[in-house]
């Protein structure tokens, strides 16, 4: 497959239908001129939605054979170009109005439409969400997957496209949040290593909240290959070659595919009022409770005795602060590559170290999270996640599901996905690089989670700032993450809050988790008083659980 050059423009649509289309025009005219084959055009960019309602909704909306889509389809046969180009399409039932994307081919005929599945906030008041079964289109330049602006902002969507074989997602956005494009759009193709083509709408009446722009062409690896910036109209173009998308391997990591776990991610094709969440859906009245929650960073240095000993000394320092619960980090007693080394004696060692943590739980009263080398009756060898609890006994156990290429040589992965439902909380766990698995906080989440500790040892910053900030936004859950300090990213833990919706919050302040860091190579603890109950109000907005708004019945790739 032949080098690819794609562009994703941005601007605002106003009112008047004519000028959008005859602006459209001009920026795929623009991008053909630079040589491209494939433009992205934002949502809505048949018209702004200055709608009071859904009758006014549906008489300001277009057909799909309606003036609108047919001079885009004159245009892409004018310019030989392919064109996705968000468009508020009409049902066939009035006044029912679909968000919707269309693809045109270079002879001017639809290959597809998606209908967006996911909505955001406002959307669910004028329009109705697509329940078409996922599709991916071949076309001459690669297999397209077709997605719009919240439709990425959960990983469904996206990752139901990437299973199904999509090379290049077509993301049309009309996003106000800067989340979109620091967050949401890289990842969805980091997760999926899939090329990412995001045109957002920019600028906008100049007293309201502008559109944030940010459109941009990212590589399967995150890489940003072309950015039109947040603040002007313009074109993100890029050369791309579809091809790499079909390699799905995370280097230092794993195959990103490959390592998926369908049997363990059942839960995800459930009905929405079958799983433990549907208690936890919509805005929530329950009071606070706080669970002061310490960050313990610590890893080996100078020797496994005094590594050992620096650890349960922040143990009975958390206790002494008042924590109620503890996070240490990724295998923090060993030293790098001596697990692999000879996991026999990691074990051994382990078991002591658990009894001595187990001591030290029971004397501080306090609930901690170890992440330690377990080895079971047949002699295989897993990485653990022991949650002990203030008594000092092991109340709950999690086996690293996920394995890294590193993992591989010594451990055999854990088969459940499972929460510990405690005094002090529901707690999920999950391990290192698994931050990059949306199934697992997902899976963790629908199972009732309210907060997942997460012991790591951070090895780049995206894996920080971008895969972590998401788990909390989409599953709308604690997230405590403890990394080494040697980790090779040079970064410190975090913990993120999924925060209350408050109507009036800024838009920024309402999609981004409240986060909270610790200083790189500093052996030190943090203690936060965490509200669970902010874990029990799932809501985005006004009108989007991200949890409730999902579609279980078209999930079956995800478990196949």
């Amino acid at each position: 497959m032949a080098t690819v050059r794609v562009a994703a423009a941005q601007f605002f649509s106003g009112t008047d239908v004519a000028a959008n289309l005859a602006l459209c025009r001009e920026y795929a005219r623009r991008a053909a001129d630079e040589g491209a084959k494939l433009v992205v055009l934002p949502e809505n960019a048949n018209r702004v939605r200055d709608h009071a309602d859904r009758w006014e909704c549906w008489t300001h909306s277009e057909d799909l054979d309606g003036p609108f889509v047919t001079g885009l389809r004159e245009t892409a046969a004018e310019l030989g170009v392919h064109i996705a180009a968000g468009v508020d399409l009409r049902a066939a039932v009035t006044p029912a109005v679909h968000i919707a994307s269309v693809l045109i081919g270079p002879d001017g005929g639809v290959i597809g439409v998606h209908r967006k599945h996911v909505l955001w906030d406002y959307e669910y008041t004028l329009f109705e969400p697509g329940d078409e079964p996922y599709e991916v289109f071949d076309t001459a330049l690669g297999r397209i997957g077709l997605l719009l602006c919240a439709d990425g902002i959960v990983p469904e969507t996206p990752r139901a496209l990437g299973l199904l074989g999509a090379e290049i997602f077509c993301n049309s956005l009309n996003s106000r949040g800067p989340d979109e494009h620091r967050v949401h759009v890289p990842l969805r193709a980091m997760e999926n290593g899939v090329f990412h083509v995001a045109a957002n709408t920019v600028g906008g009446p100049e007293l309201e909240w502008p559109w944030m722009g940010g459109s941009q062409v990212v590589a399967p690896d995150g890489t940003v290959l072309a950015d039109a910036g947040e603040l002007e109209p313009g074109l993100a173009i890029a050369d791309i070659d579809p091809a790499e998308a079909g390699d799905k391997r995370m280097p230092g990591v794993a195959d990103l595919f490959a390592w998926r776990r369908p049997a363990l991610y059942g839960v995800l094709t459930r009905p929405l009022d079958e799983v433990p969440a549907a208690a936890m859906y919509g805005p929530s009245d329950r009071p606070p409770r706080l669970v002061p929650t310490a960050l313990m960073q610590v890893s080996h240095f100078r020797g496994t005795e005094w590594t050992v000993r620096r650890g349960l000394g922040q143990i009975t320092h958390a206790g002494r602060q008042g924590a109620r619960l503890g996070v240490l980090p990724e295998l923090f007693c060993f030293a790098e590559g001596e697990v692999a080394a000879d996991p026999a004696a990691a074990a051994e060692l382990s078991r002591d170290v658990l009894a001595r943590i187990s001591n030290a739980c029971a004397e501080a009263k306090i609930y901690v999270a170890a992440n330690l080398v377990e080895r079971d009756e047949l002699g295989r060898f897993y990485s653990s996640v022991f949650l002990v609890d203030d008594t000092g006994t092991t109340v709950h156990t999690y086996r690293k599901t996920h394995l890294t290429d590193a993992d591989r040589s010594w451990a055999t992965p854990g088969d459940e996905i499972t929460v510990a439902r405690t005094p002090v909380g529901v707690i999920g766990a999950m391990i290192g690089e698994e931050v990059w698995v949306p199934e697992v906080a997902r899976v963790l989440a629908l199972e009732g989670a309210e907060l997942i500790v997460h012991p790591t040892s951070w090895t780049t910053r995206a894996a920080r700032d971008v895969a972590a900030t998401e788990r909390t936004e989409e599953n709308r859950v604690h997230l405590v993450s403890v990394t080494r300090l040697d980790c090779p990213a040079g970064i410190g833990s975090q913990a993120l809050r999924p925060d209350d919706f408050v109507p009036g919050q800024p838009i920024a302040v309402m999609r981004y988790p409240t986060g909270y860091w610790t200083r790189p190579g500093f052996e030190e603890q943090l203690v936060l008083d965490l509200d669970l109950s902010e874990a029990d109000d799932k809501m985005m907005g006004h009108h989007l659980d991200p949890l409730a708004k999902r579609a279980p019945h078209l999930y079956s790739m995800f478990v196949e």
